[in-house]
């Protein structure tokens, strides 16, 4: 949430008053035993290396109110995006059968903001990683049989900017891939034999919160629900629903510093800087980080393409 939101909803408030491919021997630094929580399921541990011909790729968007021209312009490089993926073929010659589904960063929030003696109530919403059915396409998820593939994920990619003003796109990877998936929402996306992918693009850091109801000090800018859902948790998420680090991967466009582009302001994402750290410390480099500042997705996109096709070179089954 950028520093100006909270006196912006206080104003708002007052005036409605008035009115990778090494690092496969097995090391996770954490757990190996596969875990099939969330519906996704391991494939057994220490499995013999192969080339995977699968790949299941989740894009976490940010949908707050300052996405628009990022969101614009992930759309016009999604059609490269689906002509890379449809045309790419594994070691073994094999195209890969690939799905993708679009979520954004909110969740449903009721919040209060306290005004030293006034309490105005407020509320925001969010798919809560419910996968989009839009585009004029009813499925959760598109794949290479999708009539005009690249079109109708820059459709999905506008996922607007009238969602929650708190960024969890850590928690909502989460709920995308176990929360919904148990509820029905996304059931039937995750495949045991496939290569998990998650994009995360947010031009805020992480503010990931199990909290659905909080209360916001007007005297205190840095108020807010406890963020109490970070990094590490999120890598033993996917570690735990995968069976083994190799297979996941995961890229995150974000600002790696606080910046100005043609996108306009970002905040340093430092938390998700730490999850990219964090994911490739043990020798498993499957998660790339790319700057929101470029002020053009094309090679972050290309980036994050490169490090899923790099991850899926040697999944462990």
């Amino acid at each position: 949430m950028k520093p100006i939101t909270i006196a912006f909803l206080i104003g708002s408030a007052l005036s409605l008053m008035a009115c990778g491919p090494s690092g496969r021997d097995g090391s996770l630094g954490g757990d190996d035993t596969p875990d099939a929580g969330g519906g996704g399921g391991g494939g057994g541990g220490g499995g013999e290396p192969r080339k995977c011909n699968k790949m299941d790729l989740v894009f976490v968007v940010d949908d707050s109110g300052s996405m628009s021209e990022e969101q614009g312009n992930l759309a016009q490089n999604f059609p490269m995006f689906a002509s890379v993926l449809q045309n790419y073929v594994n070691d073994e010659g094999e195209h890969v059968d690939f799905r993708i589904a679009v979520t954004t960063t909110g969740k449903n929030i009721t919040y209060t903001i306290n005004l030293g003696g006034t309490s105005i109530p407020m509320s925001e919403s969010g798919p809560d990683g419910a996968f989009f059915k839009n585009c004029n396409v009813p499925t959760a998820w598109l794949d290479s049989t999708t009539p005009n593939l690249g079109t109708v994920l820059g459709c999905r990619a506008n996922v607007g900017t009238g969602g929650a003003s708190y960024e969890m796109p850590l928690l909502m990877t989460k709920h995308a891939l176990s929360e919904r998936v148990a509820d029905g929402k996304n059931a039937g996306f995750l495949r045991d034999d496939a290569l998990l992918g998650v994009v995360m693009m947010t031009d805020e850091d992480d503010g990931s919160s199990t909290q659905s109801s909080f209360t916001i000090d007007a005297t205190n800018p840095n108020s807010g629900p406890v963020i109490d859902f970070g990094p590490a948790d999120a890598i033993q998420f996917l570690d735990t629903l995968k069976g083994h680090r190799s297979r996941w991967a995961a890229g995150v466009i974000a600002g790696e510093t606080s910046c100005n582009s043609s996108f306009g302001n970002a905040a340093e994402a430092t938390r998700l800087k730490q999850f990219v750290q964090m994911t490739n410390a043990n020798g498993t480099p499957q998660a790339v980080f790319s700057s929101i500042c470029a002020g053009n997705l094309t090679q972050a996109l290309s980036d994050v393409l490169a490090k899923f096709q790099a991850a899926c070179g040697g999944i462990i089954l």
